[in-house]
């Protein structure tokens, strides 16, 4: 299934489809799986890791409603309720928790010392203490590692500056509380004044969209970098239509945030990491211990870019950042 059909399946709730071949899970069984995440509910239509995950799953043979009971937990952007609803989770007695943040993943990791947890994290697991190491994870944790954002921070704030080289302020969009988002900020903060760049924090409160990018057009903002969180990657659409309602450039880290009308993104893709969490989980519910299996590192870093969008916005995207872009989009 390639990534159109892939999306395509999603969107149209293909559950009656037929499902690969090769490998199939045990006749007759029916699995549980948790999934954890940090935000608030998503709509089914919608391309988010908690919906593509199941998704993905239906190349390996577990089907929603057929052979898979998916449980999911969402914490609506108050992180003080994910070590309760970790335990909810636990009491349901899945074979597998996907958790997405590293305070979800450590939330579902003290919730239980057996059930196989499969993270997605867009941090170091080693040092945030989640697993011992990447090749030798231990205990019952393993997963998938997105690129480290603080590691992307300086070098996307390098990339807008080379779209908008006029921009002098850049306007942050961050979560609430930058619990998600600190070490994104440190490096961004750090790396600005090299760049030129004043940098203007903007906080989204209880998704009002309309009100942080009022306070960025007051705050007198040439572009804006989004920072990674699952709740941004969610309100993809939401913040798209913001950035070309008030005309401000905008970098992202993931492509499907460009391939929606974002200008540009430098990062990874997430129906690739849905992809590989749920090879994670097939492997699990195949007998495989989280213990033997290491965490999984990026395979790529993309630079994607949408003329259409900046054509819209009147901006001209010098030859030698096209030549550096992994896609454009036009």
């Amino acid at each position: 299934m390639d990534r159109r059909a892939f999306l395509e399946a999603l969107a149209g709730g293909l559950l009656a489809a037929p499902v690969a071949a090769g490998a199939q899970p045990s006749a007759g069984n029916v699995y549980r799986l948790g999934i954890l995440s940090p935000g608030r509910p998503d709509d089914s239509s919608v391309p988010t890791m908690s919906n593509l995950i199941p998704t993905a799953l239906r190349e390996s043979g577990y089907v929603e409603g057929r052979n898979l009971v998916v449980e999911r937990r969402f914490a609506g952007d108050k992180f003080d309720q994910l070590p309760r609803l970790a335990r909810e989770l636990v009491q349901r007695q899945p074979d597998v928790i996907v958790a997405m943040s590293a305070l979800a993943i450590q939330a579902a990791k003290d919730a239980t010392p057996t059930v196989p947890v499969v993270m997605v994290i867009a941090a170091d697991p080693v040092a945030k203490g989640l697993v011992s190491s990447l090749a030798r994870p231990g205990g019952h944790v393993t997963g998938v590692t997105l690129v480290a954002e603080n590691a992307l921070a300086g070098k996307r704030l390098e990339l807008i500056k080379e779209a908008v080289p006029r921009a002098t302020r850049i306007a942050v969009l961050a979560t609430g509380g930058f619990l998600s988002s600190s070490a994104q900020l440190q490096e961004a903060q750090k790396a600005a004044p090299v760049l030129g760049l004043k940098l203007v924090v903007v906080e989204v409160q209880n998704a009002d969209y309309d009100r942080a990018f009022k306070a960025m057009v007051t705050e007198r903002a040439d572009a804006i970098f989004v920072m990674a969180s699952t709740t941004f990657s969610r309100d993809r659409r939401q913040i798209v239509e913001r950035a070309a309602k008030y005309r401000l450039p905008a970098i992202y880290n993931t492509r499907e945030q460009v391939e929606v009308g974002g200008l540009m993104s430098y990062g990874g893709s997430i129906v690739e990491a849905a992809r590989r969490v749920a090879g994670y989980v097939d492997k699990i519910l195949k007998g495989a211990k989280p213990a033997d299996l290491p965490v999984e590192e990026p395979a790529k870093i993309e630079l994607v870019i949408n003329l259409k969008t900046a054509k819209a916005l009147g901006l001209t995207i010098p030859p030698s950042l096209l030549l550096r872009a992994d896609q454009v989009i036009e």
